[in-house]
């Protein structure tokens, strides 16, 4: 019961602070920001709560932000993003979500691998499925859209990376005493 709790308890709170920090900096109308610390917390929910934690802050955030009116503008590719941040999660964990002690080969490593499989997923499926076939938008909104879900996924999954990989270190050694 104590566990349960103290997941339940740490799930909520990552998952709020994320809905928080999306919130903050959304303000500043920096995607590259935003994204970045968006991939840096689920990073830090599957590090620090395990892998039941990450996926529950993948899958839920983007629905939340999206509720909010923080998230993707169609409600149709939130599914999309939430899939998109579990292959982040999955990736990290089977590469380094099982090490006990920080291991930065295998943090560059989940960064690297990680940051390419979520780029390429939201790519193939948001801007050259869901857009253009599903939504059937014009190629100007696709263009203006797609530019979100491209090239700057892979920026923002690299540079959560990094600074989950830089922080792991001491939020580990701080959560063990």
């Amino acid at each position: 019961m104590k566990k349960r709790t103290l997941w339940i308890t740490q799930t909520a709170l990552l998952l709020a602070l994320l809905i928080v920090v999306q919130a903050v900096t959304a303000s500043f109308r920096n995607p590259l920001i935003t994204g970045s610390m968006v991939n840096l917390l689920l990073i830090l929910s599957l590090m620090t709560g395990g892998l039941s934690c990450g996926l529950t802050v993948a899958f839920l955030s983007p629905m939340l932000a999206f509720l909010l009116s923080i998230g993707p503008p169609f409600w149709q590719i939130i599914p999309l993003v939430a899939l998109g941040n579990g292959t982040l999660i999955l990736d990290w964990y089977l590469i380094a979500g099982k090490q006990t002690d920080p291991n930065y080969k295998a943090y560059l490593l989940a960064t690297i691998s990680a940051a390419i499989i979520k780029f390429a997923f939201l790519y193939m499926t948001i801007v050259k499925f869901v857009m253009p076939l599903l939504l059937q938008l014009p190629a100007a909104k696709i263009a203006l859209i797609g530019a979100a879900f491209s090239y700057p996924q892979l920026i923002t999954a690299l540079i959560g990376g990094g600074l989950a990989s830089l922080l792991l270190p001491t939020l580990k050694k701080a959560l063990k005493t």
